[in-house]
């Protein structure tokens, strides 16, 4: 089954944007975003809620194309390729950067059609190999051991922790190269936290992962680097403050507003 486990990508570029500027309609979100995204590793984004990361996050798969009048300016690209350019297939990009969301999504469906929907719709349709993916996705995500003898259970039916889990299978089973997470602990219990940190931890390797996190905790445990973002008055459009190795933003923070929302003076 280790045919399904990707190798790690060498050479990848990650994702990039400069002066990268989003709109809701006629309400300016963010500005100016200029940042480069380790590949590879893990980057949390942080700040005070209402600043723009999870809106930041949604562009770096388009999913903010749902919206109707959401729109952007300036460059984002992917492994050197601007995600915005016409001729772009979102779905095809929502593949290879997959979306966990801060509150479970399984589908109305057994354990076993949730991680086998994504290749299905890729055209794989042997059994044996639907099989195989299914364990091996299962596997990745921690959960093969709670749920191996019971498949054919409908996934809402899990607790929070295993569903959250169960969507993260859901996305690995397409082998994505990117895995965004937004704020993915925030609505299960502690134990479930452990082990969702723990295989973001084992991803990392393989694939480059972001994280939004209220948590400055989890920040610090699990990420690489870090992207401070900050919308500094009320209808102004939120901007990048400080992106950098984690442990020097806490230890040694560039900006006075950086330090100050870490150390709990505002936010």
């Amino acid at each position: 089954m280790t045919k399904y486990r990707q190798a790690p990508r060498k050479g990848k570029k990650g994702f990039s944007t400069k002066d990268f500027n989003f709109w809701y309609g006629d309400f300016h979100a963010l500005t100016g975003i200029t940042l480069n995204i380790a590949p590879q590793k893990i980057t949390s984004f942080i700040g005070p809620s209402g600043c723009g990361k999870s809106t930041f996050l949604r562009c770096m798969n388009r999913m903010n194309d749902l919206i109707d009048g959401a729109r952007e300016e300036g460059l984002m690209t992917l492994d050197g390729n601007d995600i915005y350019a016409p001729g772009v297939d979102p779905v095809d990009l929502r593949r290879r950067v997959g979306m966990i969301f801060q509150q479970p999504n399984p589908f109305p469906k057994s354990i076993y059609d949730n991680v086998a929907f994504g290749p299905r719709l890729q055209g794989v349709t042997s059994k044996s190999d639907l099989d195989d993916i299914v364990e091996e996705s299962l596997k990745r995500a921690n959960l093969w051991k709670e749920v191996s003898n019971q498949l054919g259970k409908n996934g809402l039916a899990l607790s929070g922790g295993q569903q959250q889990r169960l969507c993260i299978a859901r996305v690995l089973a397409v082998q994505p190269e990117v895995l965004l997470m937004d704020e993915p602990c925030s609505a299960i219990d502690p134990t479930s936290v452990q082990k969702v940190e723990d295989l973001m931890v084992e991803l990392a390797p393989e694939m480059t992962i972001i994280i939004v996190t209220h948590n400055m905790q989890q920040a610090g445990r699990v990420s690489d680097y870090m992207a401070f973002f900050l919308q500094e008055k009320t209808g102004e459009p939120a901007t990048l403050i400080e992106y950098g190795l984690t442990k020097e933003i806490f230890a040694n923070p560039k900006d006075q507003r950086t330090e100050d929302y870490i150390t709990g003076r505002f936010g």
